[in-house]
């Protein structure tokens, strides 16, 4: 038995999909009040001082906490049907189709939120491990429950996830520096679609 391993944006899709919900999902009184309150965080990730690694859970924060989880995760479900299908990468899944035919265990492993990553991978037959939305009493809290689902946390969700000795293979599939522990769990890597031997 062998394993895939897809990161979603720039993999899978042709472009970043995060920060798109972020707009679709926020409500516009807030997107106005939250970028006001984190405009320094963001002036200081395009000025490349904050990793984005480091921004993402701030604006998911701020656009997201008590925020209704039924209507979030609506309006992920509508994302996932709408617009997720417009920017799909037509050799991505081609590669996760060939390995769905060879009964391969297929996961997106993305920082991407699971409130429409969730529904993408469902419609799509595949396991996920990806940032997940903290819930309580029906509100969205704003914070992540595992924390950001890239880099070393990457791997470390993946073990959690998996008893890698059982497959006999591993690919691992990436496009930036955010996949680099995901590509060194595998076997078979490959980076922005060529084949590695080392990590990008």
């Amino acid at each position: 038995m062998n394993l895939a391993l897809f990161d979603f944006d720039g993999t899978i899709t042709t472009r970043d999909t995060f920060t798109p919900f972020l707009r679709f999902a926020i409500r516009p009184h807030r997107a106005v009040l939250g970028g006001l309150l984190i405009s320094p965080v963001i002036i200081a990730h395009r000025l490349r001082m904050i990793s984005t690694t480091r921004t993402r859970p701030i604006v998911a924060r701020a656009g997201f906490q008590g925020a209704p989880v039924d209507s979030v995760r609506a309006l992920g479900r509508q994302y996932a049907t709408e617009a997720l299908p417009t920017v799909i990468e037509a050799q991505a899944m081609e590669r996760l189709k060939w390995h769905q035919h060879r009964g391969d265990t297929v996961a997106v492993v993305s920082a991407g939120l699971d409130v429409y990553l969730g529904p993408w991978c469902e419609a799509h037959r595949v396991e996920l491990i990806c940032t997940e939305l903290e819930e309580r009493d029906g509100r969205m809290t704003g914070r992540y429950r595992r924390g950001d689902c890239s880099g070393p946390t990457k791997a470390t969700l993946i073990r959690a996830t998996f008893d890698l000795d059982r497959f006999e293979t591993i690919y691992a599939y990436g496009d930036t520096t955010e996949d680099r522990e995901m590509l060194a769990l595998a076997n078979r890597k490959y980076y922005r679609w060529k084949e590695i031997d080392d990590g990008p």
